[in-house]
């Protein structure tokens, strides 16, 4: 029964071109003038419109590459702080993190469903995130989060990232 109430209440929901702009600045990384760079988008969260017919970009749910060292001293916990304790989001977070071989930068996409967020909330967007993923290609990470005690340590992410081989993430040591 649940997962026809989804599915009926999924149906038709669609990403604004908006959200799909976003993500492709944030995958894009060619070479671009400072200010183009401090720009660029560290972190953002994603949401349904009112009429939970769109996926929209949630308007002040972002960090900016230029904002980390100046407001934004910890990235990551800055991002966990953007989450909403009590509903659902899809999240971009572009990860930065060294190996032992290299540096590297990934786009993680996240969906944060808590344990605290409405039925109704969950089941909307756990049946309309193949929609949004359809419009991410190339992601190569994807987590789905359930709770902060899954997210605020930041060596579950390296995990996702690449397990034991990641030695820091966003310059910190793990």
């Amino acid at each position: 029964m649940y997962e026809i109430l989804a599915l009926k209440l999924a149906s038709g929901v669609t990403v604004n071109d908006e959200v799909i702009k976003v993500f492709n600045e944030m995958k894009v990384r060619k070479s671009s003038t400072s200010d183009e760079v401090k720009r660029r988008k560290k972190a953002v969260l994603f949401c349904l419109s009112d009429d939970k017919k769109k996926i929209i970009v949630e308007t002040g749910k972002e960090i900016l590459v230029g904002d980390v060292g100046e407001s934004v001293d910890d990235p990551y916990a800055s991002f966990v702080k953007l989450l909403p304790l009590n509903d659902c989001r899809y999240g971009l977070y572009d990860a930065t993190y060294e190996t032992k071989e290299s540096k590297k930068e990934d786009l993680v996409f996240i969906f944060w469903a808590p344990e605290g967020a409405p039925l109704k909330s969950k089941m909307i967007y756990a049946s309309s995130k193949d929609a949004i993923k359809k419009k991410f290609t190339g992601i190569k990470h994807e987590w789905q989060v359930n709770g902060l005690d899954d997210i605020q340590d930041r060596s579950t992410l390296a995990d996702k990232l690449g397990g034991n081989v990641v030695v820091s993430l966003e310059g910190r040591p793990l």
